[in-house]
């Protein structure tokens, strides 16, 4: 899934994503950052992000021009 960041508190590591598919919310998971380039999150920040068995976003990555479908990039991520 991607979306953007919605909110995130550094102190607590509480945030939400919003889906760019559906339109909802998703807390952040705990471990959300865990394994990620990320260290912080700021609102507006697009990323790529997994479901876990409680709905809540994990796994926060940074996406391909392609994965973000960016008009112009075909699938080799190249621009066209």
């Amino acid at each position: 899934m991607q979306g953007v960041v919605k909110s995130y508190d550094p102190g607590s590591g509480h945030g939400t994503v919003l889906c760019d598919t559906d339109l909802s919310d998703y807390d952040l998971a705990s471990d959300a950052l865990a394994g990620s380039v990320f260290r912080m999150l700021r609102q507006g920040q697009r990323v790529v992000f997994d479901l876990d068995d409680a709905g809540r976003a994990t796994r926060l990555r940074l996406g391909s021009e392609v994965d973000m479908g960016t008009p112009g990039f075909d699938a080799d991520g190249q621009a066209s």
